[in-house]
């Protein structure tokens, strides 16, 4: 099928028809409408501009009955001045605040109650801030917006600006300072741009200029920024166009435009030599990074620069792959051209195999040989064609959603002012010749500067690439700056906009209608047609995964998955990642929770090419000794680096409390180090052999596909003939011990990760557990819980703090918790426990029942948009032997489900005994713990 063909039909479900010019609203002008084109890729829209400079787009799109609402401010951390870093992604918490009109964390629980999620962005260049609805709540997030965008400085106040400094700070110490490598991008940025240019610091700002600002300099800077002229309103979804632009002329059209607005230049970065840097880190592996300086974002050479990142380091056909991983120098490597507005960058990385040395000198001459190898190959024709498939299938998967397509309408209006250039987009991939890749290797990286980064385990200086030539800048004093002189921002509204406005009945959702099949071989079939877009995924499962994994070899179902990546008897794995690239599917195994599974996705012009080489992955697996012996290397390095990161620490502890060490659930899915390396080819081979079978599998399709042409592609999966198995279900579970907290060191962790927690009931769709999790969804489920309120917006400890529920068939576990400061990880502790405590006594209010009801009945207008929605519908159908309308049930319960059974479920579930797990660094937290008044127990993690 022809680009123009396919783009043609994938956009019929979603085109409009032009309809009679008719009166907009005043101080509404049409600038642009956009009809499905007959050639090539475009999305439907008109485009309008209001009085006070909004733009507005408006994409109807009424396959279901949801809205998705994305309003994109060109403002992020490059439009912040020199020492006053961090305002713009301060702002995306302040706008979730509470404006003039709207209370304190209402935004979040008015839209969350309505049954629609939300949440908000922020890079160096835009701030966007997203919510997706069912279509009778439109609205309502209109008057939320727009109350925010015109009304919120007059209700910023110290306190909340003290609380949001708290809650960046710790963001910050939570996925940067406390993740490995996490200072990677800062600490690159300020090696390659100076210290004046807007991507030099972080886009969450350093820490120093966050504490000298203050609530003046955050108001000005709103005020400058956030006007109705330097914002993009686009709304998709089920919409009635003009009562939509007479909802967006009320709310926005009243509100002053701000100082105007000038695109930043674009000024050319480059270094005349390497500049070298390092750093020690609490990691496992030495790291080296290297980045050129390149273009900017839409830059003419933009596309062939990719084309040459993915030539170099994208992926097993790569020549970074064949010499640093193939060749078991490293264990990872990679290259990316990532681009922003201002400035594009060449990276390169790679994590060093122990096994061959870790001197990180080495792996950087064998990147500078590769250069020089690339240079001598020159660029073939498969180069050209992986990359212009990849960004037409990408285009087209990102069509498959409502807020795909806004997100995509909102970015290129944003940065380019012509929202209609996803066509333009793919032509651009499509024009570049091998003429332009090698030009641009000689124009932007041959015999160029770069900076050059090494990040080395502490104590290991000596495996640095190359002694520093470079100091960092001293960010800790910035020069003092003028300020903006922006008036603050003053909005009067002619109407009483305190008055929430009312919603219309909630939509009809029509659960997506299935089909089912059962081959003799024990498989069972179960699909629906999704004809939005020309594609198809497939999910095979074959129950048992890690779970059939014998203790001592915990993890041979995942590295048994995961070699069945590395190439089959027919081809290397390089080879069948290059038929992949150029169809432009994608094929992967894995194990985890209680399977393993074959993932498939395709055009459906290519699913009979797909289907082969999915049989050959399933069917013909080369296991090869030395494709073993790197897979295993690399899943070994993995745990190890797993012992230096917090989050991953506290996950393998809560198996281990809760489950014990006698049985393959205490264990993480892939092994421990010791289980790993007891695992041998002979293993994998069995292993597959005995359990790599039709009998207890179950295949998800979803896609542009039905029944009667389908199951004929099927007929090598009907043949199939295994071993049938049994799984166990007889747990050797240790006793629940209260009043014990276990506790794992993690010196000079910067937070702690806390978790109470307990087993519970196994999954159900309409009993116990799904009682259960109604009961916890005010405590802890939603951004409004009592939790998160408390930890993160009341106390300021943490990022986000949560209760929650989760299970599978056999078992379950309650778990509370969060990353919180480690100077505060008692004080957490304590709060955690008393919201439990209060809640178990007292239960849930009236209004928050409310709240739980309309949130969870609403939501299910969003349940089955995408493939990926279906899917797991499906899925969930299959494994538990679900009914088709299970769904009505739940909404039934949800409806009825009287308060005092909920508080006699949370007087019942929350007074079970429970135990603490504790993450964090030893020196601070346990002075602290002892307060506690339990038995601390130092956990040893299995190995």
């Amino acid at each position: 099928m022809s680009t123009a063909l396919l783009a043609s039909y994938l956009l019929f479900s979603c085109s409009t028809t032009q309809q009679e010019s008719t009166a907009l609203p005043s101080g509404v002008s049409l600038v642009e409408s956009v009809f499905s084109a007959s050639e090539g890729l475009n999305i439907p829209y008109k485009k309008y501009q209001l009085d006070n400079g909004l733009t507005v787009i408006l994409h109807p799109d009424n396959s279901d009955p949801l809205v998705h609402i994305d309003i994109t401010y060109h403002v992020g951390s490059a439009r912040e001045q020199l020492g006053k870093s961090g305002f713009a992604h301060f702002f995306e918490h302040m706008m979730f605040q509470g404006s003039k009109n709207v209370a304190d964390e209402q935004h979040f629980k008015v839209v969350t109650q309505s049954g629609g999620n939300l949440n908000g962005t922020t890079n160096s260049d835009r701030t966007n801030y997203y919510q997706t609805v069912p279509k009778n709540q439109l609205e309502k997030i209109l008057w939320l917006e727009s109350d925010r965008m015109g009304f919120l400085l007059e209700s910023i106040t110290e306190e909340k600006f003290e609380v949001q400094r708290a809650t960046v700070k710790n963001e910050r110490g939570q996925n940067v300072d406390n993740r490995p490598y996490g200072r990677l991008n800062e600490t690159m940025n300020q090696m390659i741009y100076p210290r004046e240019h807007p991507y030099s610091w972080p886009t969450i700002g350093y820490m120093t200029d966050l504490d000298r600002g203050t609530v003046a300099d955050l108001k000005e800077f709103f005020s400058r920024w956030y006007g109705p002229n330097n914002a993009v309103l686009t709304i998709g979804g089920d919409i009635n166009e003009a009562q939509t632009l007479a909802w967006v002329n009320k709310y926005f059209g009243e509100l002053k435009a701000g100082p105007e607005v000038q695109n930043i230049a674009k000024e050319a970065v480059s270094l005349t030599q390497n500049r070298y840097y390092s750093f020690t880190d609490n990691v496992s592996l030495p790291l080296l990074y290297i980045s050129y300086p390149t273009v900017y974002g839409m830059h003419e050479d933009e596309p062939a620069l990719d084309v040459l990142a993915n030539i170099l380091g994208g992926g097993p056909t790569s020549l970074l792959y064949k010499n640093l991983v193939k060749s078991g120098i490293a264990v990872q490597a990679g290259t990316g051209h990532p681009c922003r507005e201002l400035a594009c960058q060449m990276n390169f990385y790679a994590l060093p195999n122990p096994q061959q040395g870790l001197a990180l000198a080495n792996i950087e001459q064998v990147i500078a040989d590769t250069l020089v190898e690339f240079e001598q190959r020159g660029v073939n024709d498969d180069d050209l064609q992986k990359t212009k498939v990849s960004i037409e299938t990408g285009t087209i998967y990102g069509l498959q959603s409502v807020s795909g397509k806004v997100s995509s309408l909102a970015h290129y209006q944003t940065m380019l002012g012509n929202a209609n250039y996803t066509n333009e987009q793919v032509a651009r991939y499509n024009n570049v010749t091998k003429a332009d890749v090698m030009r641009v290797f000689k124009q932007y990286i041959k015999g160029k500067g770069a900076g050059v980064l090494s990040i080395v385990p502490q104590g290991q200086e000596a495996l640095i690439a190359r002694a520093n030539n470079f100091e960092l800048p001293d960010v800790s004093n910035p020069p003092e700056t003028a300020n903006l002189a922006t008036p603050i921002m003053k909005n009067v509204s002619s109407f009483d906009r305190s008055i929430m406005p009312s919603a219309s009945e909630n939509p009809q959702v029509k659960v997506p209608e299935l089909w089912r099949k059962n081959f003799a071989n024990g498989m069972k079939i179960v699909g629906t047609e999704n004809s939005e877009t020309p594609t198809v995924s497939l999910l095979l499962s074959l129950e048992g995964g890690p779970l059939l994994d014998p203790i001592e070899k915990a993890g041979l179902a995942s590295l048994t998955a995961s070699l069945m990546n590395e190439g089959t008897t027919t081809y290397t794995k390089e080879q069948l990642s290059n038929e992949l690239a150029l169809l432009g599917s994608s094929i992967s195994v894995g194990a985890s929770g209680r399977n393993t599974y074959v993932q498939v996705s395709s055009l459906v012009k290519n699913l009979d090419a797909t289907l082969t080489l999915m049989l050959d992955v399933m069917f013909n697996p080369s296991f090869a000794q030395a494709d073993f012996d790197r897979v295993k290397n690399q899943l070994i390095q993995g745990l190890e680096q797993g012992s230096k990161d917090a989050n991953t620490l506290a996950g393998r502890a809560l198996k281990q409390v809760t489950y014990g060490t006698n049985n393959r659930i205490g264990f993480a899915d892939s092994g421990t180090i010791a289980t790993v390396s007891a695992i041998s080819l002979e293993d994998i081979k069995g292993f597959y052999k005995q359990y790599f079978s039709p009998k207890k599998s179950s295949l998800v399709v979803v896609g542009d596909i039905d029944k009667a042409d389908l199951l004929p592609k099927l007929f090598y999966l009907k043949e199939w003939q295994g071993n049938d198995y049994p799984l166990s279900a007889d747990y050797d579970l240790p006793s629940i011990t209260p009043s014990k907290l276990y506790f794992v060191d993690l010196p000079n962790a910067s937070q702690s990760v806390i978790k109470l927690t307990r087993r519970a009931m196994p999954f159900d769709a309409t009993g116990e557990h799904f009682k259960a999790s109604l009961m916890n969804y005010p405590l802890g489920s939603a951004f409004n819980s009592r939790i998160n309120l408390n930890l993160r917006e009341d106390k300021g400890y943490t990022y986000g703090a949560s209760s929650y529920f989760t299970a599978g068939k056999t078992l379950g576990r309650f778990t509370a918790g969060a990353s919180v400061k480690k100077e505060h990880t008692y004080d957490a502790m304590v709060e955690i426990q008393q919201e439990l405590k209060n809640y178990q006594t007292a239960g849930m209010t009236e209004a928050e029942a409310l709240f739980m009801r309309q949130a969870i009945s609403q939501n299910e207008a969003l349940s089955f948009e995408t493939p990926r929605q279906k899917s797991g519908f499906l899925r969930q159908i299959l494994q538990f032997n679900l009914p088709v309308n299970y769904g009505d049930e739940q909404t039934d319960i949800i409806k009825n489900i009287s308060l005092v059974e909920l508080n006699s479920i949370a007087k019942k579930e929350l007074a079970k005994p429970m135990q603490w797990i504790v993450v964090g660094d030893g020196q601070v937290v346990r002075p602290q713990l002892a307060e506690l008044g339990l038995e601390i127990i130092d956990l040893e993690l299995a190995k």
